[in-house]
Order: structure tokens, then C-alpha cells, then sequence
């Protein structure tokens, strides 16, 4: 850097974003190829197919009057991270452990209690841990040179302020059909960390061909200003020359899904999830985040206990 420029522009310098890439391929590049060579290698591998896939059969009495759900699936996955100097969050083992009773339930982390069911719709009372904070734990103190005229090289740390897990409370609705599958719920923050809100909705369709299942999804989710603003602003006490003040506003998230699955046998299937989220705008704009939008994807094996 050229120590006539003042320390605030050689700072912008330093911390500038790199210019345009492609967060998808680095991501999914090491092994893109993966879940097509798993899904060629499944479909030479299992028996042939009749028009049922293996385990069609109705499941035994006593199998269908268990309220629990317990399945794994093992592989490999990366989800990406929007902050700066952070790393992108590797999946290795999905764990869907759920319990359903006549009215109380516990599925993946959410505990809810059901308030009505009927043929058309299900709605929920849930208490959830809001998933924002998954980000901050995989995030790197980075050091910056600025070149001082008139002494020795300023040394600045910029390291990603913490943030806390809100425990958030709301209602959920559930209805499906031959069209599809609705989920919708509003949730509000109850352990005073973000006192914050959500409002979010999604759609999802099953397409079934034999033993091969294919499930895209769409959904949007608005965050108030306060939620936003904790996970994605930047306070007077946080603030520096690498992260100055920042207040962030309301948006909404946009998020895509495809999942693929093929039935191997009645408990086994591979499979292969690939998502997509466009943050808001004013979480985009914050000095904390450097991209505007978070790839995943995960390739495995899926057992079903």
C-alpha cells in the first residue's frame, strides 16, 4: 500500500471485497461429480426395479403405532458462510431424531404442541433455536498491515463479534394434498436476545418415478429489524476501523431446495440436497458479511431405522 494514502482508505483497501467469484463453485467443485458417479453406481448396483420400489409393502402394525422417527444419513456436505474471514460449515453426519405423541412432539431440535389436526391443515404451538447463529462459530480473527509515513506499520485485528442463540416461540401451520406441501409460521423471540421476529412461508412438491424421488421447495422468510440488527449490525461498543457502526433494517430471505433420493431398499437411500438462499439487503450490506447469498449441498447415504 502507498503510505501517502490515510489509514480509512488504505483500511477500505485491505478489507475490500475480492472482486466477483462464484461462491457455488467453490463450494461444490472438490466434488460435484460425486453424486452423479454414487446415483450411476446405486441404480448398477441395486436390483432392478419393478414399479414399486423395494418395501412398498405396508409396514407391520406395530411399526406404524411407534411415535418416534430416527434416521442418519452419511456423506459429505458443505454449507457456505456469508461473514467475513470465516469458513464454510462441512457436513459429515444428519442426524432426524423426532417424536410424535396424541398432542406433544420433538422434531430435530423443535418442541411443539399440537392445537388442532383435520384432514385440511395441522397448526402447531413450537419453540425453536433461531438459526443465524450457526455462522459466527465458524469464523477467523484476520490481522491487517496498514503502512504508517511516519512509523512503524499500524497492526489492526479484525475479528467477527459473537452472537448469542435466541430461543424463539410461534405458531405453525402445516396443510398438503395432491398439490403439495404448505408450512408457514410466525415466531418471536422469548429469550430476550434479538427481541427480534420471524414471519416466513414455504412450498414443496413430491414427484415420485419408481424408486427415484425428486422434492424441489421454495420459500421466503422476513426478519424484523431487531433480528436483523443483532445478527447482522454492528454496535458502538463493537465498532472499529475494520467494522464501523452499522444499524441494520427489516428484509426478507429468499431460499430454494432440490433434493433427490433413491430408494435402495425399504431403510436405505441415497441422496442429493442442494440449496439456495438470497439474503436481504440491508444483512448484505453489512461490514460483518461479505457474500450475498449462502450455497449448500450434501451427497450420501440415508437409513431410516
Amino acid at each position: 500500500m502507498c503510505p501517502e494514502k490515510g489509514v480509512a482508505e488504505q483500511l477500505a483497501m485491505a478489507l475490500e471485497i475480492a472482486p466477483a467469484r462464484l461462491l457455488l463453485p467453490r463450494i461444490l467443485l472438490p466434488w460435484i461429480l460425486l453424486p452423479l458417479v454414487l446415483l450411476l453406481w446405486l441404480v448398477a448396483a441395486a436390483p432392478l426395479a419393478a414399479d414399486d420400489f423395494p418395501g412398498s409393502e405396508p409396514p407391520a402394525e406395530s411399526e406404524t403405532e411407534s411415535p418416534w422417527r430416527l434416521g442418519v444419513a452419511l456423506g459429505y456436505g458443505q454449507r457456505g458462510n456469508p461473514l467475513k474471514y470465516s469458513n464454510n460449515i462441512t457436513v459429515l453426519v444428519d442426524l432426524d431424531i423426532a417424536y410424535f405423541g396424541e398432542r406433544w412432539f420433538f422434531d430435530n431440535g423443535d418442541v411443539g404442541y399440537t392445537l388442532t389436526e383435520n384432514d385440511l391443515f395441522t397448526v402447531n404451538l413450537v419453540g425453536r433455536f433461531n438459526s443465524d447463529r450457526v455462522f459466527f462459530a465458524k469464523t477467523n480473527t484476520q490481522f491487517i498491515s496498514i503502512d504508517n509515513s511516519v512509523g512503524e506499520p499500524i497492526i489492526l485485528q479484525a475479528a467477527i463479534p459473537d452472537r448469542d442463540y435466541a430461543i424463539e416461540a410461534g405458531v405453525e401451520l402445516l396443510a398438503d394434498g395432491d398439490w403439495g406441501f404448505v408450512q408457514a409460521g410466525a415466531f418471536q423471540d422469548v429469550s430476550r436476545t434479538h427481541k427480534g421476529s420471524e414471519v416466513y412461508a414455504e412450498y414443496s412438491y413430491l414427484f415420485r418415478q419408481k424408486r427415484w424421488f425428486y422434492e424441489p421447495s421454495l420459500g421466503l422468510s422476513w426478519k424484523s429489524q431487531k433480528l436483523n440488527n443483532y445478527y447482522w449490525g454492528v454496535t458502538p461498543d463493537e465498532a472499529s476501523l475494520a467494522f464501523p457502526v452499522y444499524e441494520a433494517g427489516s428484509g426478507v430471505n429468499y431460499f430454494g431446495r432440490f433434493k433427490v433420493s433413491y430408494q435402495l431398499t425399504r431403510k436405505w437411500a441415497s441422496l442429493f440436497v442442494v440449496e439456495y438462499e438470497r439474503m436481504n439487503h440491508d444483512a448484505v450490506n453489512s461490514p460483518l458479511v461479505d457474500e450475498k447469498s449462502v450455497f449448500g449441498a450434501f451427497a450420501g447415504f440415508q437409513y431410516n431405522y
